[in-house]
């Protein structure tokens, strides 16, 4: 009883109050892994170091002069172009890569294998490499760009250019996203909708929507990331003319090539922050299209 006694006052004397907010913040810190110090280590030094350094040159200036750049009347106008035609080259994509996908997995065709490969070509190519082919196809001489032309429809070089490049580098997000998703969905599934007399728009929306609907949000919001961070082929397919064409990353890089660093450093700090928040909204949205799936 004694010993026991002992034992109780022994560990009712270890708990103090730091060792008990430590084991509650950390409950694993006794037994810290291998992986998860690289993972820590990983995300401080490629991550949450480089944003933290970003952040805080471009607060260094003071809030009234980060405000004062941050809404110059040319930056407003580059999130303007950038944020909106990246929403709506996802939006695009979102139906696009769709469709792209279901063609994939449900088709057989001649040459199916190429076009399953080319799909991934916007990921090997260089940026640049990729700005010149669309300005190539797309400019008034151009094999796309002379059909529109005698219409007055000029693509190369305006805003609409910046929209072609945005769409081109973002479509296979959302079709590799969808590919595994509709492979392991079984056909039978359509034709037991089909046998109980539901239409082909029903059968879509109440049947093969909503599983897939949580990866076709996956594959907008990646689709969506890396055009708000396009640079090289946009560059060469627009005029990056203030109020015109001109995006937030090409921007940055004029303030970069004016020794601007305050001013290019405020610009990427208002291009995290906003990305972040769309980001965020997207992703809420896919964990109600998770929802929805679950409740279909």
């Amino acid at each position: 009883m004694l010993k026991t006694h002992n034992l109780v006052m022994t560990s009712a004397n270890q708990a103090t109050p730091s060792n008990v907010f430590s084991r509650i913040v950390y409950p694993n810190l006794d037994r810290i892994s291998f992986p998860w110090t690289v993972t820590v280590l990983s995300l401080a030094l490629l991550l949450f170091l480089p944003i933290t350094a970003l952040v805080s040159k471009s607060f260094s200036i003071g809030f009234n002069e980060f405000w004062r750049i941050a809404t110059d009347p040319v930056a407003i106008s580059a999130y303007n172009v950038t944020f909106l035609t990246a929403l709506f080259a996802g939006l695009i994509n979102g139906v696009m890569g769709t469709l792209v996908a279901w063609v994939l997995v449900r088709y057989d065709f001649f040459g199916k294998k190429l076009v399953d490969a080319t799909i991934d070509l916007p990921f090997a190519l260089p940026t640049s490499v990729a700005g010149l082919v669309l300005a190539t196809l797309y400019s008034p001489q151009g094999w796309i760009g002379q059909l529109f032309a005698p219409f007055g429809i000029k693509i190369a070089f305006t805003r609409l250019g910046v929209f072609v490049a945005m769409v081109f580098i973002s479509l296979p997000f959302v079709v590799r996203t969808l590919q595994p998703v509709l492979q392991e969905m079984e056909p039978e599934i359509e034709q037991a909708a089909w046998s109980l007399g539901a239409t082909p728009w029903q059968t879509f929306t109440r049947v093969l929507l909503p599983p897939l609907m949580p990866s076709i949000l996956t594959g907008i919001a990646l689709g969506f990331s890396r055009a708000v961070g396009e640079y090289g082929s946009v560059v060469i397919v627009s005029s990056a003319i203030p109020f015109k064409d001109l995006i937030a990353p090409v921007l940055i890089f004029q303030r970069l090539e004016q020794f601007d660093y305050q001013g290019a450093a405020v610009i990427g700090t208002v291009l995290l922050i906003v990305s972040l928040v769309m980001l965020f909204a997207i992703n809420s949205l896919q964990r109600w299209g998770q929802r929805y799936a679950i409740k279909s």
